[in-house]
């Protein structure tokens, strides 16, 4: 049976347009139309077969539980995972209202404000602990409805991504009256999530005991807060790695959302949803982007549209944030990394991700150039804000880097501020330092800064050559 409605929700991908499928291992994968509710899903996937519960503050939320016949297989592991949430409707719908409260304060939404869509979430029994959870919008005569489709046994910071982005669906689509659901960027989703997580703490997300005490349920929660610095978590992720820019946020990898590369996608989105929410009227250009979302094609030209008085051109994001990155990470510079990290955090630097369309009908595929690559064939603008990021990383990384990549990095990063025309002085800038990005591409040859880092490139080249033992013969008398 379960093939059977896997082909069903795939055939329906280019069949319908009032329907939307997201789904989730921790984060957004795609989004897509589907079938929410049809004749087809009702006979392939039934509700489990218990009674239905309301949520009680706002009536918004309709969770539905598990078989009790039929229960997780892996109750176990969330009894000694810390990490790991065992979710029952009641509780359930006491954390979704705990959420949706957390996320109309981060973004200055009045709760007084009635909701147009009710969010059904349903539980199933779990398979893995790292199980996907599926959001399935339809709309109706006149409101979109959302369907959450969870295992009973999932992360914790999972369950706070699927609830948010269920949630901002609701608001995105509560005056949308065309037949195409909102599209939500991933780092929003994302970056909200943790932030929420970060500055409401555990007790926002509600698990049932795990152990009884004198025959009474007890779960034992213990929290510390003096100060709460929602960032906490993001600090030590961002010591390691440079924060992704905005295009890598805009478009992550599917290993990056499955949480592949030691959270620096989850970290990055975090600090940069909080900077924006920092910025004056951010909570409402946020707000403003959220509402225009169904009238574009693309989330993108919702961001620039709300947030076009900070950020006019493209290439004024890319400096804001380059900036806010520094500011952020300039206060602790880690310790040092080895050979093989400092090598391979110079590579990541030293490569520009792109797309690439083999033909005009067919999807883009994520690829990589080298600097000198995106100096040929970049527009001024682009070559700016693409340089000025990797300016950015280079001065970021030259203090963790063995002495060798170290003198490298710094070679790097003179021949890039020569080609843009900003450094001022040649030794890296002191710990701490803050230094604005060079606002425009300077008047030097092109081919002379590509001639600089090939130059370079045959110098990294030569330190991976591996050091060839000596005979006797060859040995210095």
């Amino acid at each position: 049976m379960k093939p059977l409605l896997k082909r069903c929700i795939v055939a329906s991908l280019h069949r319908f347009g009032d329907s939307t499928v997201q789904r989730f291992n921790g984060l957004p994968v795609f989004l897509s139309a589907a079938l929410f509710l049809s004749a087809a899903a009702r006979a392939q996937l039934p509700l489990p077969d218990v009674s239905a519960m309301r949520s009680s503050a706002s009536g918004q939320f309709i969770v539905t539980g598990v078989n009790p016949d039929a229960p997780s297989v892996f109750p176990p592991v969330a009894d000694t995972n810390a990490d790991l949430v065992r979710l029952e409707p009641a509780l359930l719908a006491v954390s979704a209202e705990r959420v949706k409260q957390s996320l109309w304060r981060a973004l200055g939404v009045d709760a007084s404000t009635p909701w147009r869509g009710r969010i059904y979430l349903v539980l199933h029994p779990a398979a893995s602990p790292d199980e996907d959870v599926t959001i399935i919008s339809r709309r109706f005569t006149d409101v979109w409805g959302y369907r959450v489709e969870l295992p009973d046994v999932l992360p914790r910071a999972s369950l706070a991504r699927a609830l948010t982005g269920a949630m901002l669906l609701e608001l995105a689509n509560r005056d949308n009256a065309g037949d195409r659901s909102a599209e939500i960027p991933a780092w929003l989703t994302e970056g909200l999530s943790q932030q929420l997580l970060a500055a409401s703490g555990p007790e926002i997300i509600l698990s049932p005991p795990d152990k009884a005490v004198n025959g009474l349920p007890e779960r034992r929660t213990v929290a510390v807060a003096r100060g709460v610095d929602a960032l906490a978590q993001v600090r030590p992720v961002l010591q390691d790695q440079p924060a992704l820019t905005f295009d890598q946020l805009s478009w992550p990898e599917d290993a990056q959302l499955r949480g592949g590369d030691g959270g620096v996608y989850r970290a990055s989105a975090q600090l940069f949803v909080n900077d924006l929410l920092k910025m004056n009227h951010g909570p409402e250009h946020l707000r403003a982007m959220l509402q225009t979302l169904p009238d574009y094609y693309n989330w993108q030209m919702a961001f620039r549209a709300a947030f076009a008085g900070e950020f006019p051109l493209p290439v004024d994001l890319e400096k804001w944030w380059a900036l806010q990155t520094v500011s952020f990470t300039a206060g602790d510079a880690g310790t040092a990394w080895t050979p093989a990290v400092s090598r391979a955090r110079l590579d990541e630097i030293l490569s520009v991700p792109v797309e690439v369309r083999s033909s005009p009908t067919n999807l883009p595929e994520h690829d990589a150039i080298s600097l000198q690559a995106a100096i040929r064939n970049f527009d001024s603008d682009r070559q700016a804000a693409v340089l000025q990021t990797k300016l950015r990383d280079l001065g970021l990384v030259e203090w963790r880097m063995t002495p060798q990549f170290a003198v490298l990095a710094d070679a790097y990063h003179r021949a890039l501020a020569d080609y843009l025309g900003s450094r001022s002085g040649t030794a890296p800038a002191a710990r701490g330092a803050v230094t604005r990005p060079p606002p425009a591409l300077s008047n030097k040859s092109a081919a002379d800064a590509v001639g600089k880092l090939d130059a370079l490139d045959a110098q990294l080249r030569a330190l991976e050559k591996p050091v060839e033992p000596q005979t006797p013969a060859q040995k210095p008398r």
